[in-house]
């Protein structure tokens, strides 16, 4: 095989590899692949044939590749260069699409992790995007407090459901525990209850982590747990 006709042979390759339909020695002169007649292109492709690298499926139709083809191109033919931007491009698109869900993914299995640790409500923002997750509404409104009084823990559904992101974005959050209690809180629903927050990173994107419960919470021991699964966290 001469040099045409192996840059003839990868052009087909790659045109078959792009179309799924096979080629003609019409398709390769009207896309200017080669400054040849189509009566040479006809006679190289015939060449190619005879010697196994490409095969006829009918009689009017084009060529495709045989498998002695594609070996052949993939040893010695084969430009990956030409082809590294498209493929860099879309593996970029699909990382990032990969972390975020792997992001979210970590948020909410820590989310998950500490409201089984606590009798709270575990809440978590998601670095990337507008969310929070939380849990354990059920173990806080089992708290007394809130049996007891039925329209406090209305406001704290309230709050989670319709205003949490809000809450966060009024409180001051950095990498060490902080805590709000009662009338420091700027919602009224909340002037009941404490939260306890901290700032985590994944991947240079900062959310914050934190417990939301009543006043009587045990602080000491929400706070070692809240250290401990923000710890695990910025380690994910």
């Amino acid at each position: 095989m001469n040099e045409r006709q192996a840059k003839l042979l990868a052009t087909i390759i790659d045109e078959f590899i792009n179309t799924g339909v096979p080629v003609g020695s019409k398709q390769i002169i009207e896309h200017g692949y080669f400054e040849l007649s189509c009566a040479t292109i006809r006679n190289e492709m015939r060449f190619l044939g005879e010697e196994g690298f490409l095969e006829q499926p009918h009689i009017s139709a084009g060529r495709v590749p045989t498998g002695k083809g594609y070996r052949a191109y993939v040893k010695e033919f084969m430009q990956p260069t030409q082809t590294v931007k498209h493929v860099q491009q879309k593996f970029d698109t699909l990382k990032d699409l990969y972390y975020k869900k792997k992001d979210q993914e970590s948020v909410y299995e820590a989310v998950a992790l500490l409201a089984q640790m606590i009798p709270n409500i575990a809440f978590a923002t998601v670095p990337h995007k507008d969310h929070v997750y939380y849990l354990g509404v059920a173990h806080m409104l089992g708290q007394p407090e809130f049996l007891t009084n039925p329209g406090m823990a209305t406001g704290v559904i309230e709050v989670l459901e319709e205003r949490l992101n809000d809450l966060i974005e009024h409180i001051e959050v950095d990498d060490k525990v902080r805590y709000y209690i009662g009338e420091e809180h700027v919602f009224p629903q909340l002037q009941s209850c404490s939260v306890i927050v901290i700032e985590y990173e994944l991947r240079g994107k900062k959310g914050v982590i934190g417990i939301l419960g009543s006043m009587r919470m045990d602080y000491a021991y929400n706070t070692v747990s809240l250290e401990l699964v923000t710890d695990l966290l910025r380690r994910t």
